[in-house]
């Protein structure tokens, strides 16, 4: 494994709907970062609610396998214990890329 998070840990606020999104319903956010990566969407979701830190760490785990990124689910349950928010937001631009961002002018 020899790549980074094409996202950086703290650039959550780059992309302000999906920040919105997960502050208010992280459990969705984790939920459509699971099913990207073969999880079931709703299972995913609800177990979040249940338990975040453990639930979202898994999610990370296989966005880092999936991506082949570096780290150990040691650090992907820090990540989300510490700062959850940041951790679900950069997940899912890894495996969704950015589909909240888009260009607002009119051509």
């Amino acid at each position: 494994m020899s790549n980074n998070f094409t996202y950086t840990f703290f650039n959550c606020f780059d992309n302000p709907q999906l920040c919105i999104l997960t502050f208010f319903c992280p459990c969705y956010t984790n939920g459509k970062t699971a099913e990207a990566v073969g999880h079931n969407c709703v299972l995913c979701g609800l177990a979040y609610i249940v338990g975040g830190c453990i639930a979202g760490g898994i999610v990370r785990r296989k966005v880092r396998e999936t991506k082949d990124i570096e780290g150990n689910i040691c650090l992907d349950l820090l990540a989300h214990a510490f700062c959850p928010l940041c951790a679900l937001v950069q997940d899912n631009r890894e495996v969704c890329g950015a589909p909240y961002e888009q260009a607002m002018a009119r051509s």
